[in-house]
């Protein structure tokens, strides 16, 4: 093998499309645009949803109902499975420390801890609120809770 001998991979090149290259060459003329109109105009593209100047469908129909999300609740939600896996027994587990870990993240309103998993160790725990099925299992394992009652996170 030689320098001079290297080629390009079969199917790895593809000749690019030569528009308006004169009408022998299968592409010349209005350069597969069809005939005049907007569409065939330079920078002529129209936006999704225009019905050529009639009053657009979206418009037409009436608004209905109410959207109530900027009103939403944010709940962050831990899970008794990921404090086993990421705290030592006896660590008082508040919120600095959940972000720290990467187990909650970004603005909340509050958080809440759920039963999902078993606990083996004993942890104290800061949170807004509980499930009935985590609370029974943090004590079970000998541990506590602490219910946050202002819940003004960032």
């Amino acid at each position: 093998m030689r320098l001079h001998t290297l080629k390009p991979r079969a199917g790895s090149k593809h000749r690019r499309k030569r528009l308006g290259a004169g009408e022998s060459s299968g592409r010349g003329k209005t350069s597969g645009k069809g005939h005049k109109g907007q569409k065939a105009r330079s920078g002529g593209s129209i936006r999704p949803g225009f019905e050529g100047g009639q009053m657009p469908l979206i418009r037409r129909l009436p608004k209905r109902g109410f959207n109530n999300a900027d009103f939403k609740e944010a709940v962050g939600i831990v899970n008794l499975d990921d404090l086993e896996k990421c705290f030592e027994e006896g660590t008082v587990i508040n919120e600095h420390l959940l972000r720290e870990q990467g187990l909650i993240r970004g603005r909340l309103d509050a958080i809440k801890l759920l039963g999902r998993g078993e606990v083996t160790k004993r942890f104290t725990i800061e949170v807004d609120r509980v499930s009935a099925s985590a609370k029974e299992k943090i004590e079970k394992s000998g541990g506590s809770l602490l219910i946050r009652t202002a819940s003004a996170t960032t």
